[in-house]
């Protein structure tokens, strides 16, 4: 790949995508899979502004050996450099890039009830610091393409070969053109238009329906607002959290979801793959999963705290969109999620509840915004999907058909 179009995706991250102040921290978290980009990337943090960057590096086959090595109580304990590290964080509000580039497969075998209990323990040390950070900061997800997930997608092809054609696609679908950040502006105005007529609409549930067994009624929050594309921090700092976005979403009201959902792609969770998996809903809970693989982990997945069998977002991406017309399965939750409808379990956004700066956490989940550890986003967009949406005023608008915007 040329060193020009790198470059110019860098400067999009750092620029769009976190929008570095000037005498910014920032940290950026990545796999050993592409230094060459890191290294870019690092000298454009620098060039936007940045008061320093740093770079935390995490490998695979090392979080299986340490799984597999070290005791459980070893794992669940934090150490006091490890709190003192999010706390001073939380004090200074870095930037957080995060480059999305392993396996899909990478952590298969490992042993994912130990890793569980592990975060489950450390969690209520680390809730609250993450609470304190919550909507104060820049943070942005994206793409560079390892070795192991360019030979995932494209498995017929050789290593090299196919590193180069997931670079494509990466590039295409967070448009790296001419002048990507015009681009993004224009794209996230079209986006603001389509979750301003949603939130015009006063919607009070969605209805899904697929010929693949899709029947599937969620409420909405009354007090919530549907989102898309680009955020603010509440210091007033626009940034645009993921690199690719095409969804429009918002937080549902925890308890009112019905019926059943069939995923359409596979979901990639700790590193192993869960697949043509089913979930039904009662009383705004998942109360039975199946999956022809990856059983296990999906119900250890749900199990996680009373939270996690519930939904925490409802996004709205059409199956026509950029990442879809790629005609890829990436096998990575960034892309997929941006490729068609999908549903999360765990934690809802507060940021989605009108005057939510003025609102404490507790005050969050008392107004139905579900709260758990997880944030696991699953795909159910089809073809044929269509969605109905049920308003206030007692009308019923169909907002997909075929898959695609109806608006």
């Amino acid at each position: 790949m040329e060193k020009r179009v790198l470059r110019s995706y860098a400067k999009l991250i750092a620029q769009k995508g976190v929008n570095i102040q000037k005498g910014q921290e920032v940290i950026i978290r990545a796999e050993l899979d592409q230094p060459e980009f890191v290294e870019v990337l690092v000298q454009e943090c620098y060039k936007a502004g940045a008061l320093s960057v740093e770079v935390e590096w995490s490998h695979q086959p090392l979080t299986k050996y340490h799984t597999r090595y070290r005791s459980q109580k070893t794992m669940n304990r934090m150490r006091d450099w490890e709190i003192q590290k999010m706390q001073h964080n939380a004090k200074v509000l870095p930037c957080m890039i995060y480059l999305t580039s392993e396996d899909p497969d990478g952590l298969k075998g490992i042993n994912n009830t130990k890793l569980m209990k592990a975060r489950q323990a450390k969690y209520p040390i680390i809730k609250p610091i993450r609470e304190e950070m919550d909507n104060k900061y820049q943070w942005c997800i994206a793409g560079v393409p390892g070795r192991a997930w360019a030979k995932k997608v494209f498995p017929k092809m050789i290593a090299s070969t196919a590193e180069k054609e997931l670079w494509k696609a990466i590039l295409s679908t967070s448009r790296v053109d001419d002048d990507p950040m015009a681009a993004w502006d224009a794209h996230n105005a079209d986006l603001k238009k389509k979750y301003t007529y949603l939130n015009d609409l006063k919607v009070e549930k969605l209805h899904y329906k697929s010929a693949n067994g899709t029947d599937f009624t969620v409420g909405m929050n009354p007090e919530c607002e549907f989102h898309g594309g680009g955020d603010t921090t509440l210091g007033g700092v626009y940034f645009n959290p993921n690199i690719p976005s095409e969804e429009i979403f918002t937080s549902p009201m925890k308890g009112q979801a019905e019926g059943i959902v069939y995923s359409t792609k596979p979901l990639s969770y700790n590193g192993e793959l869960i697949e043509n998996f089913s979930v039904r809903f009662e009383g705004g809970k998942a109360v039975e999963v199946k999956a022809e693989k990856g059983q296990k982990l999906l119900e250890e997945m749900i199990s996680m705290d009373e939270g996690a069998a519930y939904l925490g977002e409802v996004a709205l991406v059409s199956y026509d969109s950029p990442v879809n017309q790629t005609g890829i399965l990436f096998y990575n939750t960034l892309y997929d999620e941006n490729a068609c409808c999908h549903l999360a379990f765990g934690a809802g956004f507060n940021e989605c509840l009108k005057g939510f700066e003025n609102l404490t956490y507790e005050q969050c989940k008392e107004k139905g915004v579900n709260d758990s550890m997880i944030h696991v986003d699953f795909m159910i967009g089809s073809r044929d999907l269509t969605i109905d949406a049920y308003t206030t005023d007692g009308k019923t608008i169909r907002i997909f058909e075929n898959g695609t915007w109806a608006i």
